[in-house]
């Protein structure tokens, strides 16, 4: 699960640093480039480069969950992604007037999809947090050290173990 938990941090990351760079570097060529943006309302390059930010700072917390995939921030990378992604997704299925049948799939499917894969990558981190949990709270981890236990957990080299 920890492949599945990564390639799919990898294409939130993948997709943030891209929309994200490209806001930041050319925020015109977005807004004129980017399939289906010019329907929206008018180019503000101060907006554009806080999204581009802001899309950065997202792709920060992804790469980090990518790198050490713990429980608590794979969901962390997942929320903070979807918190974006959702309302974007919701945005955009609801302003279709001026969108022709191939933007509108793009727009659908596109957006649809990369939140469906935060809201996923939110399941995987909280299935993977409740099985850490039952890691740290294992019956035979947690009885007192006997015999070599106790050397191992450092008694009879360093002193007894409490």
């Amino acid at each position: 699960m920890i492949a599945t938990t990564r390639v799919l941090l990898g294409l939130l990351a993948i997709d943030a640093l891209v929309v994200g760079l490209w806001n930041q570097l050319r925020p015109e060529s977005f807004y004129a480039d980017f399939p289906t943006v010019a329907l929206d309302p008018p180019f503000s390059e101060h907006y554009a480069r806080d999204f581009g930010g802001a899309t950065l700072g997202i792709a920060v917390v992804l790469i980090a969950a990518i790198i050490a995939p713990t429980g608590a921030l794979v969901t962390v990378a997942g929320v903070a992604f979807s918190v974006f992604a959702v309302p974007h997704a919701v945005f955009h299925a609801t302003h279709l007037e001026r969108a022709d049948a191939g933007e509108t799939a793009y727009l659908l499917l596109g957006n649809g999809l990369v939140a469906a894969i935060g809201v996923i990558v939110i399941v995987l981190g909280v299935l993977r947090m409740g099985r850490d949990r039952g890691r740290l709270h294992d019956p035979a981890l947690d009885r007192p050290a006997r015999g070599r236990d106790r050397q191992r957990a450092g008694g009879g080299v360093r002193g007894p173990v409490p």
